[in-house]
């Protein structure tokens, strides 16, 4: 991650705007500011929660199916110019929402475990057993 005062953290209302264009005007702005970073002009970071708001709103209020999320998380993920927190952990992460049918924070925790090398989770959720090398364990 940058770590200076030259980067800027980008919010999530940016990456909405930008990849719903459902206002104009604000999406025209932040798909200038992303072509700036593109082209070296801005240093621009976000991060993990960052995204799973994203996730988030693009499930609930705009209620894209899960494909349609992938695919905009991932063009968000590949922006040239925009440095992502745990960017290889949210691409499997996403990966597994879409295929896997499971909440997207349960998602990263397991993409979180699998690249930690944990193999445990203490849950009374379900969802975990669905992925391969994980072992649920109950309190």
């Amino acid at each position: 991650m940058p770590d200076n005062a030259d980067s800027a953290l980008v919010d999530a209302n940016i990456f909405l705007r930008y990849l719903t264009e459902d206002l104009p005007e604000q999406a025209e702005k932040a798909r200038d500011l992303l072509e700036r970073a593109e082209r070296g002009e801005e240093e621009l970071v976000t991060t993990t929660l960052t995204i799973a708001e994203i996730v988030w709103v693009l499930e609930s209020v705009y209620e894209l199916d899960r494909t349609s999320i992938r695919a905009k998380v991932v063009a968000i993920l590949g922006l040239p110019g925009l440095t992502v927190e745990d960017q290889e952990v949210l691409l499997q992460a996403v990966v597994w929402y879409e295929e896997k049918n499971v909440d997207f924070a349960d998602c990263y925790s397991a993409a979180w475990m699998e690249r930690h090398g944990l193999e445990e989770v203490y849950t009374f959720d379900q969802d975990f057993d669905r992925f391969e090398g994980l072992t649920p364990r109950r309190p």
